[in-house]
């Protein structure tokens, strides 16, 4: 039978070496998002799946982000990805993880 101990010490060794090999390895250059894009109104209205006329209704009502260059309007991609993310529903267990937060935190409070 091995001796535990010798197999613990195989075992860090390895993990030593593998992190090791980790912190010299170069950098490798992963986007993780997609770069920004500015859009015009037809693109826009592509990106969101929507008319162009309900676009320019959203803009006039103040709910879309958008710049205004002379007479042109442009979207950027990562704002509208973010404003598509904002209309997001919380499923029913992350609205029960958050209830049972702010009882916790008000349950402390209390005493």
């Amino acid at each position: 039978m091995n001796n535990p101990f010798e197999v613990i010490e195989a075992r860090l060794s390895s993990i030593e070496t593998l992190i090791l090999d980790l912190k010299h390895k170069p950098k490798e250059f992963e986007p993780t998002e997609q770069s920004e894009q500015l859009l015009n109104v037809q693109e826009a209205a592509q990106f969101l799946n929507l008319k162009v006329p309900t676009i320019y209704s959203k803009v006039s009502k103040g709910e879309l982000p958008v710049m205004k260059r002379s007479k042109r309007l442009y979207f950027s991609s990562t704002e509208l990805m973010q404003y598509l993310k904002l209309g997001r529903k919380k499923s029913n267990t992350e609205i029960e993880q958050e209830a049972e937060a702010y009882l916790s935190n008000n349950r402390k409070g209390l005493k």
